[in-house]
C-alpha cells in the first residue's frame, strides 16, 4: 500500500483533504488517550493527558475517558493447541475458557450516535484456569496513527475541532503532519483500510507488539488479530441509521447465533518495528491460528461486570510479556488515571439500554 510522505502532503490541497479526514481524525484522537504516554514526569503525566481530553472532549462522569459508548458481552475462548509451541500461557493449552468483552466506538461521548467510520474496538478478558488472567484492548484499524506520547498530546490538540466549524483546523493538522512524518506515513494506510457494516465482521488488531515465551524460554515478537468468522460486508454507502444502529445490529447478530472470531498470531522477523506502533509487519509473515473466541451473550453497561473492567494492556498471563514499544506502559497508567476517576463518580445510564441490547430486530 503506497504511503505519503511529510513533503508530499504538502503538495495536496491540504485544506480539503483535512476538512474530509475531520471526523476520523478527532476519532483517532480520543483513541490515543488509548495510547497515551508522557516524556517526563514534570512534561507530560498521565493526569494532564486525561486532562487535555476533557478539556477536548467533555467531561462525562462516570464514563471511560475513552470508548465511552459501548455493551458488554461474554462468551468463551476456545484453543486449539497450536499455540502452546509460541507460548507457555496456559490460555493456550487445548480447552476452553470463560471470556467477558466489551465492545465500543472510540471517543469520549458516551450518547454519540454511531457513525460507520468512528473507529471501533473489542476489549477482552479471559479467565485462566490457574487463576491468571490476559487482557487485551484490539482496535479496527491497521496500524496507529502515532509513536510517541508526544505525538498522541499534539493530535490531540491538533485535531480539536473548531467550535465555528466543527473540524479541525486544516493548518494545525498540516503543522502536526509536518512535525511528524511517521504518521504522515500511516494515516493513508489507515484511511484505505477496509470498514465492515458493523461490529460483528470487523477484524481487531493489538496494533502494540508484544513477547511470547514459549518452555524453552524461546522469545518471540508477536502481534496479534482476532478476524471473524462472519463473512466481510463493506460498509453500505446509505445505511439506514439511528443512534444506535450498530449496536442494533450488534444485539440482532448475537441474539440470532454466537459470533466468532479465530485468534491469529502474527511472528514478528529480525527488523520488523517492535516499537513503533504505525509501522505495519511486511504482509508474508507467519501466522499462526490458536483458537476461536465464541460471544454469545450481550448486555447493557447497567447490568455488565465488563463496564467496571479496567482492560489494562499489560495484566498478562506468564507466557506473555510486553514489548520495547513505549505506548504500552503508557497505556496502563492512562487506563488506570480513567478508572480511578470514573470509579470515583456516579454511574449514569449509557446510551445503549438493556432494553436495546434486548432487540432482535435488524436496525440495519
Amino acid at each position: 500500500m503506497k504511503t505519503i510522505e511529510a513533503s508530499q502532503l504538502s503538495k495536496v490541497d491540504l485544506g480539503l483533504r483535512y476538512i474530509s479526514l475531520g471526523a476520523v481524525l478527532a476519532s483517532f484522537a480520543l483513541l490515543f488517550l488509548y495510547a497515551g504516554g508522557w516524556l517526563t514526569p514534570r512534561a507530560l503525566t498521565p493526569a494532564k493527558m486525561i486532562n487535555t481530553f476533557e478539556q477536548t472532549g467533555g467531561t462525562h462522569p462516570g464514563f471511560r475517558r475513552n470508548h465511552a459508548k459501548g455493551v458488554g458481552v461474554s462468551g468463551y475462548f476456545e484453543a486449539n493447541g497450536n499455540g502452546v509451541a509460541l507460548s507457555k500461557a496456559e490460555i493456550f493449552q487445548s480447552g476452553r475458557v470463560p471470556v467477558l468483552g466489551r465492545f465500543a466506538l472510540a471517543g469520549g461521548q458516551p450518547y454519540q450516535a454511531d457513525m460507520a467510520h468512528t473507529v471501533r474496538s473489542l476489549a477482552l478478558l479471559f479467565k485462566l484456569h490457574d487463576g491468571e488472567e490476559w487482557r487485551t484492548g484490539m482496535n479496527a484499524i491497521p496500524v496507529f496513527p502515532v509513536n510517541s506520547a508526544q505525538g498522541f498530546y499534539d493530535l490531540l490538540l491538533a485535531s480539536a475541532p473548531d467550535p465555528a466549524t466543527g473540524k479541525p483546523d486544516a493548518a494545525k493538522m498540516k503543522t502536526f503532519f509536518g512535525q511528524h512524518p511517521e504518521s504522515a506515513k500511516a494515516m493513508p494506510l489507515i484511511m484505505n483500510y477496509p470498514v465492515s457494516s458493523g461490529f460483528a465482521n470487523s477484524t481487531y488488531n493489538s496494533l502494540n507488539a508484544f513477547r511470547f515465551i514459549n518452555e524453552a524460554g524461546t522469545s518471540l515478537p508477536v502481534r496479534w488479530a482476532m478476524v471473524p468468522v462472519q463473512p466481510f460486508v463493506p460498509v453500505a454507502a446509505t445505511v439506514k441509521m439511528n443512534t444506535n444502529y450498530l449496536f442494533d445490529a450488534l444485539a440482532t447478530n448475537i441474539h440470532q447465533a454466537p459470533l466468532q472470531w479465530r485468534l491469529l498470531v502474527t511472528i514478528g522477523q529480525p527488523g520488523d518495528a517492535t516499537a513503533d506502533a504505525t509501522i505495519p509487519w511486511p504482509t508474508n509473515r507467519q501466522q499462526v491460528d490458536v483458537g476461536i473466541l465464541t460471544i454469545d451473550r450481550i448486555e447493557s453497561e447497567a447490568t455488565s461486570p465488563a463496564r467496571d473492567l479496567n482492560f489494562d494492556p499489560l495484566i498478562l498471563p506468564n507466557g506473555i510479556k510486553g514489548s520495547d514499544d513505549p505506548l504500552l506502559s503508557a497505556r496502563s497508567a492512562a487506563y488506570s488515571q480513567s478508572f480511578t476517576r470514573r470509579e470515583g463518580e456516579t454511574k449514569t445510564p449509557s446510551a445503549v439500554s438493556p432494553a436495546e441490547t434486548a432487540k432482535t430486530t435488524n436496525s440495519q
